[in-house]
């Protein structure tokens, strides 16, 4: 039982030799007993007691292996290892040391598989200790203290033979006071890919390098001429900043010879924050954005770094091809936004990068794929789609991986990622011994693939699209050693699709009901591909009527884009918030363009005017808009021949411009009128607007009455003005009549008029009476008008004359 914590190989020590002997003796006890009547049970039962002790006592030192260089050891390199070892039992370890044992080569890919998952178990095909001074000792392991160790070994003492993938076990070995022999107590394996000469067909392997990021730009915008951006945070700007993910993965893959796949809604962000931009904050506040000085210099050296490597570019926001495909092509518009991503994708890249970008490869989520997600991929324009080696599974007829393009049909290829190669990097890589292990397998297992066959044959490495930044350094060391390596051989994308594929390589795709249940969990449900369809019909609906429709429709059109983002999965409550967000602010600027409210209006009258005022709110003007005002009750309020009637409407930006119908009453009372906007296409615009119409007809009676007055007054005014012209006539013909009698007077002593030369009237004093009783036409005669007074005649400008005699020397006016 002792000997199985021996290693094959092994010489057994004192300790394991001696338990091996007190088995023997125990064996034959019953002999012994027999013979000399000696009890046996006791030493029996010492023997089972230290058996499960010693199993209980396995595996209580943890071994770690934080670093091996170099990760692919050729001829005269020198091995170092180097990690901890932590005492996690309750007894102190003494006479402790670190080993290394190599075991035999693994001849395949799976094989691999199972040595990974029992990477510290205490038992397995190790091999020998390479021993000697080639060993870390510890005196004392204290419970729970972790000591370090490093190991260096020039390579040709492992004893590394043909080409292949060999076990490297890092155990440690010694005693404790419960079991004082020397014994295994804690492992940790991890592989050794050798390869010290050239292959002789090395592998083709491309390495995808996504930079991908999560939404950060809002659909609003500032109302100046630059349209400042508005940020949902400033998480961006965490990236882009030195040791942050993005800028970590920029600085790592300008380094290698990869793939750049980017989502070009990122170089649209990143740009943006170049200038001035503004972020949210609690509520509907913003402040400025102070990070231009770092999204510039990422820029640049981005720009810097993709020079003369291959960019693929994704349609904008990275749109979720599998959640489309099974949850959106039933809705309407939605392969049109699709669409719509496809074609701002080579625009956005060539203006920010200055550099072409292949817009031929669609990218599914992990690359899983199905005939509905292949269809939607492709419908795009894509004909090259990145799937998995654990979507697209072989059919068990070859006995190597094959090339990674596939010809599936209607002249689309997939390009079948490596799942082993492109998954080795998943996890949690913050502690350094689980990076260098996950190194190591990549090597292994890339290793292993190129030495199944001596056929030439291509591979992808197709990563996660959102590595953290522990992820991307565990990459990066990897595709580094690799690179230069002596198995594998740099190769682009395009040039990996464009690849003889194998004949025996499987090219069904697998069916819808196959697809990953736990990616389906992850997806966008209909109602969202439902909300962004009712978004972009009232962007439709809005867009008509603006002056200059780009400032509004560019901004909702990628927000849409960035609605059907893939890095919305496993966050539904946030996507949900996102798309409420841009519907909302959708919301408030069509409502920038509204009909005022209008209280109770009354008429007087059989016609009039019903003015109906139009408000823009927007910063640049409206037009194309049709104002109809309806009337609820026509025989009441007819407000044209037709059920209602129409205008034209523009306002300009900031303004307001008052519409006004003319309106007919048959009758007095009160009646509805609805104010309407509508698009010249018929659509409804905005709210509508209703307000009482309050009639007061007049009635033959009343219009009889005020006519008969003003036909009065106008007979009066045309009397009056008979009555002076008249008046004027005869003043003329009595001053005539004066000038004749004064010329007489002056000629002849007696005078035709009787007085005397004292100037008494002819009449006498005698006779006054008699005068102020003549009649009044003979009266009226003396004062010289040729028509007797009426009691409606006006006073005379001028007072009435005197007939007496005038005073010695006085003149009289005539």
């Amino acid at each position: 039982m002792a000997e199985a914590a021996d290693f094959p190989g092994m010489t057994p020590s004192p300790a394991r030799r001696w338990l091996r002997r007190t088995g023997a003796l125990l064996a034959g006890a019953p002999l012994l007993a027999g013979l000399l009547q000696l009890p046996a049970a006791a030493p029996a039962q010492a023997v089972g007691q230290t058996s499960a002790k010693e199993a209980s006592d396995a595996g209580t030192v943890a071994v770690t292996v934080d670093s091996l260089s170099p990760a692919a050891p050729t001829d005269g390199d020198t091995l170092t290892v180097s990690g901890t070892v932590t005492n996690n039992g309750k007894q102190a370890v003494t006479d402790a040391h670190v080993g290394l044992q190599v075991g035999s080569a693994l001849t395949t890919r799976s094989a691999i598989d199972s040595a990974a998952k029992r990477a510290d178990a205490l038992s397995g095909n190790d091999g020998s200790e390479v021993g000697g001074k080639y060993v870390a000792e510890f005196a004392k392991l204290t419970p729970g203290v972790s000591e370090h160790f490093s190991i260096s070994v020039p390579v040709d003492k492992l004893d590394l033979d043909d080409d292949g993938v060999y076990p490297l076990g890092v155990s440690l070995a010694g005693e404790t006071s419960a079991q004082p022999w020397e014994q295994v107590l804690g492992v940790q394996r991890t592989f050794l890919p050798w390869q010290p000469e050239e292959a002789d067909t090395p592998t083709r392997t491309t390495v995808l390098w996504p930079l991908v990021s999560t939404v950060h730009m809002s659909a609003e915008t500032g109302s100046n001429a630059q349209q400042t951006p508005v940020f949902l945070n400033d998480d961006l700007a965490k990236e882009l900043s030195p040791g942050g993910r993005l800028e970590q993965l920029l600085s790592l893959g300008k380094e290698l010879d990869v793939t750049w796949v980017i989502d070009p809604d990122l170089l649209a962000s990143v740009d943006a924050m170049t200038g001035s931009y503004r972020v949210r904050g609690d509520g509907d506040t913003t402040t400025a954005g102070t990070h231009q000085a770092v999204a510039k210099q990422w820029l640049d050296d981005l720009q810097e770094a993709v020079l003369g490597k291959e960019v693929v570019a994704l349609p904008f926001a990275d749109p979720d091809l599998a959640s489309l495909a099974h949850n959106g092509t039933g809705v309407a518009g939605s392969l049109s936004q699709l669409k719509a991503a496809t074609d701002v994708a080579a625009t956005t890249v060539e203006t920010v990068l200055h550099v072409t970008p292949n817009t031929d490869f669609a990218w599914p989520v992990d690359g899983a794929v199905d005939p509905s997600i292949v269809k939607v991929a492709t419908s795009a324009g894509a004909d090259k789609v990145i799937a998995r080696s654990d979507s697209l599974t072989e059919n068990g007829d070859l006995t190597y991986t094959p090339s990674a393009a596939r010809p599936i049909g209607g002249g689309t290829t997939a390009v079948v990622a490596d799942a082993r190669l492109s998954t080795a990097f998943k996890g949690d890589l913050t502690k350094a011994s689980t990076s260098t292990l996950a190194v190591q397998e990549f090597l292994a297992q890339s290793l292993a693939l190129n030495l199944q066959t001596g056929k030439q044959r291509s591979a992808v490495v197709a990563p996660q699209r959102m590595p953290t930044t522990s992820q991307a350094r565990s990459l990066a060391e990897a595709v580094s050693t690799l690179q230069s390596g002596t198995w594998s051989q740099s190769q682009q994308l395009a040039a990996a699709a464009k690849a003889k594929p194998d004949p025996g390589a499987a090219t069904k795709v697998p069916s819808r009901s196959a697809y990953p249940s736990s990616l389906r969990k992850q997806e966008l449900p209909r109602s969202a591909f439902e909300q962004i369809a009712y978004t972009q019909d009232k962007l439709d609906n809005f867009k008509v009527i603006l002056a200059n429709e780009a400032r509004v429709v560019t901004p909702f059109g990628r927000a849409m884009n960035r609605e059907m983002s893939t890095s919305w999965r496993a966050r539904s409550t946030a996507a949900s918030s996102f798309r409420q967000g841009v519907q909302a602010y959708l919301d408030t600027l069509t409502g920038q363009v509204k009909l005022i409210d209008k209280s109770e209006t009354k008429l007087s009258g059989r016609s009039a005017t019903i003015p109906v005022t139009v408000q823009n709110n927007l910063v640049q003007g409206v037009d194309h808009l049709v104002l109809r005002l309806t009337s609820k009750n026509p025989t009441r309020l007819e407000i044209s021949d037709e059920a209602y009637a129409e205008q034209r409407v523009t306002v300009s930006g900031g303004h307001t411009t008052t519409v006004k119908f003319t309106t007919s009453a048959k009758v007095n009372g009160q009646t509805t009128v609805v104010a309407q906007l509508y698009t010249e296409d018929g659509q409804k615009y905005g709210e509508e607007v209703a307000f009482d119409v309050r009639v007061t007809e007049i009635t033959a009676t009343v219009m009889l009455v005020i006519g008969g007055g003003v036909l009065l007054l106008v007979l009066a005014g045309f009397r009056m003005y008979t009555q002076r012209k008249r008046a004027a006539a005869r003043e003329a013909e009595e001053t005539d009549e004066t000038d004749e009698t004064e010329e007489d007077g002056e000629s002849g002593a007696d005078g035709e008029d009787g007085a005397d030369e004292a100037g008494e009237p002819a009449d006498g004093p005698e006779n006054a009476g008699d005068r102020e009783n003549r009649p009044e036409k003979e009266s009226g005669r003396r004062a010289g008008a040729a028509d007797p007074e009426q009691p409606s005649d006006e006073t005379p400008d001028t007072a009435v004359e005197s007939a007496d005699p005038s005073g010695t020397g006085e003149r009289v006016d005539r």
